[in-house]
């Protein structure tokens, strides 16, 4: 499956929104946009992860691909890259536990293929 995900923040730190879109073969099988609480981008980019792994688990993927727009986030979850900020290694322990036993690889696509997460993240603040 490929999960393409996104975070938004109105403000930096303000509230935040994430957006996750669950393909497989083509077809959408899931759309998330869920309001996120209070926080930074990087941690609004982290939690739609996390959300957009949890949807195409609960669906059955064995092997998924995340795709973001986030540079950042593809290497820091990749390991390339260290996580300096505490709350964020802590939401990386909980990706790679729900990542466990699975076949998962972290993919930057450009913004204007990330359109549909984007969108559901900023819907979601409101």
């Amino acid at each position: 499956m490929i999960v393409y995900t996104d975070g938004a923040c109105s403000g930096n730190p303000g509230p935040m929104g994430i957006g996750a879109v669950v393909y497989k073969g083509g077809n959408i099988l899931k759309e998330v946009s869920e309001p996120a609480g209070e926080g930074t981008n990087n941690t609004a980019e982290y939690l739609a992860v996390k959300r957009g792994l949890e949807e195409a688990i609960q669906l059955g993927a064995d092997a998924i691909e995340i795709r973001t727009d986030s540079r950042l986030v593809v290497q820091q979850l990749s390991g390339k890259f260290r996580i300096k900020v505490p709350h964020l290694r802590e939401i990386k322990k909980e990706i790679d536990q729900l990542s466990e036993g699975l076949a998962v690889n972290y993919a930057w696509v450009g913004r204007e293929k990330n359109k549909l997460a984007d969108k559901l993240a900023k819907d979601a603040i409101g």
